[in-house]
């Protein structure tokens, strides 16, 4: 397999992060976090995985995200200097969330 992708996807991850941070102001209270990101084979297209806590408001930042992902797609492509350059997709992490309950649930076997 290539070392291109998983060097691409971080890549993407690092300077989009550094993107959020600078660009958007979800609220003092929510924490935002880019998990993953996968990369299509082709460089179409790179999923963005994002985890909120809490979790009750992910559909708020996916929303705020959705509708800044022109203005952040504009400076990824300048930031990142390559072609092509992937089409950024925000998704919301699920595996963090199930990994979050199987822990709960192993706990309580625990005890």
């Amino acid at each position: 397999m290539s070392e291109r992708i998983p060097k691409v996807n971080q890549l993407i991850k690092r300077e989009l992060g550094q993107l959020l941070l600078k660009e958007i102001d979800f609220s003092k209270n929510i924490l935002v976090t880019l998990t993953r990101v996968e990369t299509s084979a082709d460089l179409e297209e790179a999923k963005i995985y994002v985890s909120v806590i809490p979790e009750s408001q992910v559909n708020r930042v996916l929303h705020i995200l959705e509708t800044r992902i022109y203005d952040l797609q504009q400076k990824l492509n300048k930031r990142l200097q390559m072609r092509p350059t992937p089409r950024i997709r925000f998704c919301q992490e699920k595996e963090t969330g199930q990994a979050g309950r199987i822990e709960e649930i192993l706990e309580k076997l625990k005890k």
